[in-house]
């Protein structure tokens, strides 16, 4: 009996620190390499208030998550719980848009691995770097769960170590009182590595409170997928153990990873002369005799948007094996199919041949960048999806299934309003900034007429 039932799901080959070394992955994108220096040219030290109260958000936000997966593990996703408690229709718009989400992740995440590859091999064409790493990528997402909590454990502690690398760099150096002389903001400057550099002049909002509320959207962007964590539940061995322990260290995550990142970068530079378009990480590297460590920090985004791509992949698979048990039967049927290994393994090829898009885009000459193309169409739907799933977190709680018992969201009457009210503020501030109008407008136009056709729709 058992063997049988390994034939009809999808593995739990998880352990638990896969799921916790996943966890930390999600927490850690390439905006805090890349975007870390346009953050604080915006906002000043006040970064980290915005750090910390996109971070508070999510942190309640996946507690949402985890309450219901934690009744429930068996579920597979936890937007199966939108068609369990809002509704077939809901579930069936909820779904697809969230798989659309995935699909074009993967596409600007294998976009952003060529360019990355490129830095090293600029001779070699990129969409040709893009195909031979989708492929290796897909290779080890044929292989059970195991091996892809093996691949993405690797992968996340290159990233944790170039940042407590970080960190450690800034003690030293603040410690020692350490002078130097640099080059920032096409300016020489002679300073020390000190605290006074967060610290004096201080303002909450020194460019204006509207610069604070536009740099919320880039670290928001910088938080999505953290629900990934929901995604992997399913595969642990033990879910009712893993999952509380990953979302409730969260919060240290975000203080030690983000917050104490950024810190580090400020103590050694003062904010003033930190370049927008370089990265702080590149020169906090360069700084201490490293000459080559814009090397070192390509490499460190480049297994971050490996990581992010592996982990698309895996997502969108899962999503489209529940979609199709869930809806479409016939049509869809085939998603169903399993691998000897328990993978989803035709849910794989499609997720595999879409993101064979991304070569695509950058042979289109109209597309100056592929990346932020495939970036913009759809991170705004991620949001959207957030506001589906604290809806029909409110709904579960009115169901016979709510386990007062259970793993329960903290003091929720305040926290949801809250979550709510952040994410709204995220999304209105999307239509006053001139890169992602249309992108926010798309996702107005895809909910309304994708969101009717579900309607309307015969399930």
């Amino acid at each position: 009996m058992e063997n049988l039932q390994e034939k009809h799901e999808a593995q739990r080959g998880l352990q638990n620190r896969h799921i916790q070394l996943i966890a930390i992955a999600g927490t850690i994108g390439t905006g805090l390499f890349l975007g870390a220096g346009k953050t604080i040219q915006m906002t000043g030290p006040s970064v980290i208030f915005a750090y910390i109260l996109i971070g508070i958000a999510m942190f309640f936000f996946l507690r949402t998550i985890g309450e219901m997966l934690y009744n429930d593990p068996s579920q597979h996703s936890f937007l199966n719980f939108v068609t369990k408690y809002s509704g077939v229709r809901t579930g069936y718009f909820t779904q697809w848009s969230y798989w659309l989400v995935i699909v074009f992740v993967c596409i600007s995440e294998l976009t952003a691995i060529g360019t990355y590859i490129q830095f090293w091999l600029p001779q070699v064409p990129l969409w040709l770097i893009e195909i031979v790493m989708l492929a290796l990528l897909f290779g080890l997402n044929t292989l059970n769960s195991r091996f892809f909590g093996e691949t993405e454990f690797w992968f996340a502690m290159i990233k944790v170590a170039a940042i407590i690398g970080m960190i450690v760099t800034a003690i030293i150096l603040v410690a020692g009182n350490f002078h130097y002389s640099t080059v920032l903001s096409g300016k020489t400057v002679h300073d020390s590595a000190s605290l006074n550099n967060i610290f004096d002049g201080f303002q909450l909002f020194p460019h204006g409170a509207w610069n604070f509320v536009g740099a919320l959207q880039m670290v928001m962007f910088a938080f999505t997928s953290m629900e990934f964590i929901g995604m992997t539940a399913a595969e642990t061995v033990n879910p009712k153990k893993s999952l509380p322990k990953a979302i409730n260290q969260i919060p240290v995550r975000i203080l030690l990873f983000y917050v104490g990142a950024l810190l580090a970068i400020m103590a050694i530079f003062n904010w003033h002369y930190i370049p927008a378009d370089k990265s702080p990480f590149v020169m906090v590297f360069q700084l201490i005799g490293i000459k080559w460590a814009a090397a070192l920090i390509n490499f460190v985004v480049l297994t971050s948007a490996a990581s992010a791509l592996n982990s698309s992949l895996f997502s969108a698979t899962r999503n489209m094996y529940s979609l199709a048990q869930q809806h479409d039967k016939g049509r869809l049927t085939p998603f169903t199919k399993l691998s000897k290994a328990g993978i989803p393994i035709n849910a794989l090829y499609m997720a595999t041949a879409l993101s064979l898009l991304a070569p695509v885009l950058t042979l289109i000459p109209q597309i100056k960048n592929a990346f932020d193309f495939a970036a913009s169409c759809t991170t705004n739907l991620f949001l959207v999806v957030y506001f589906i799933t604290l809806y029909t977190y409110w709904q579960y709680r009115k169901s016979e299934d709510y386990n007062p018992k259970g793993f329960l969201t903290p003091k929720p009457q305040i926290t949801v309003p809250f979550i709510v009210a952040i994410f709204a503020i995220v999304f209105a501030s999307l239509f006053f900034n001139a890169d992602t109008f249309y992108p926010a407008l798309g996702a107005i136009v895809w909910t309304i007429f994708f969101g009717l056709y579900s309607h309307y729709k015969k399930i």
